[in-house]
């Protein structure tokens, strides 16, 4: 059909500025992912912006707080009178950000192949022009980075609102601070979220697989409260100034106490409770006995809260790789 006289045709947009103006963020499979998992991504990227702005709304209330004594540099410990409910918003928050991890693992990491070869959409998707590898590393690749940008944004934002009382801390070595701040959130994430993956590829079930993964990120939780004071290296002090009151030796601030034991005059080392008496006078008749002449003290700084931190993540991490190495390895040969 010719075109009216006068008028000319609209110029056709070409391929590129189509392409450009309609082709989404993801395409192809990843958009595919996006879609499979898109109820669970979406709600862990909304509760990240929440908890986020959660914590900024408390680290204000405690920096009001703090301003009132002229922080950061208070004359002083009366700042601490009124500190004890900012202290537990620290730790209950800390707790909290501590779960993120497990749940993680249970609802985005154990479900993630599981409930392709469950329901058989695995076969389908990797009977297709997939390949099995383009499958696994979609699917694996978008949930650790969407793991990785909840957990970086909640660990900047804790520990943003703790840095300003870190130095006065004693108890910075707790899992609700420790495990909240710096890397340690991010690479304990990845890596009970790769655990969670590779048992939902194994156990082919949903169900069963976030149950297993609950058991196992539980268990990765409590192995990993045993490792994490080992990290550090301790500072011994020793003083032959007597065992009073007065005479324990002065650590700094926030310096976390590993052991304390007695100090003969030869060096020996005997238990803090070596001579625990009902009366003041057999204590000292067993210092006096047991030549007792000071303290031995083993603490770690809070200033190796960072390198513990990061050794700890390095850790982590490589057992996430394995683990990652594995899944897709495995899955590449063995999956259907």
């Amino acid at each position: 059909m010719s075109t009216m006289a006068g008028t000319s045709p609209s110029p056709r947009p070409t391929g590129a500025a189509t392409g450009a103006r309609r082709r989404p963020a993801l395409h192809g499979l990843s958009w595919l992912v996006w879609r499979q998992h898109r109820a669970t991504l979406r709600t862990v990227l909304a509760l990240t912006v929440v908890g986020v702005a959660f914590i900024a709304y408390r680290r204000a209330g405690m920096m009001d707080h703090l301003a009132r004594f002229d922080w950061p540099h208070p004359t002083g410990d009366e700042w601490r009178n009124d500190f004890g409910p900012f202290s537990g918003q620290l730790n209950d928050t800390g707790f909290q950000l501590g779960l993120v991890p497990v749940v993680l693992s249970v609802f985005l990491g154990a479900p993630l192949f599981a409930s392709d070869l469950e329901t058989g959409t695995a076969k389908l998707v990797t009977g297709q022009s997939v390949s099995r590898m383009r499958w696994l590393t979609a699917k694996l690749g978008l949930a650790l980075a969407v793991s990785a940008v909840a957990t970086v944004a909640l660990s900047a934002a804790f520990t943003w609102w703790y840095h300003p009382v870190k130095a006065t801390s004693s108890d910075w070595t707790s899992g609700a601070l420790f495990d909240a701040t710096g890397p340690v959130p991010v690479a304990l994430t990845l890596f009970t979220v790769t655990v969670g993956a590779l048992i939902g590829m194994l156990l082919r079930r949903s169900l069963a697989a976030m149950v297993v993964t609950l058991g196992a990120a539980v268990a990765i939780k409590v192995a990993w409260s045993a490792v994490r004071l080992p990290l550090g290296t301790a500072t011994t002090v020793v003083t032959r100034d007597g065992v009073g009151t007065d005479a324990f030796p002065e650590l700094p601030t926030a310096a976390y106490t590993l052991d304390q034991s007695f100090v003969t005059s030869s060096g020996k080392l005997l238990g803090w409770g070596t001579c625990s008496s009902p009366t003041e006078a057999a204590r000292d008749a067993c210092v006096s006995q047991k030549g007792i002449v000071g303290w031995s003290v083993d603490y770690l700084p809070v200033s190796q809260m960072p390198v513990m931190q990061w050794l700890g993540a390095g850790i982590l991490l490589a057992l996430a790789a394995a683990v990652t190495t594995f899944v897709v390895l495995w899955g590449r040969k063995r999956l259907l």
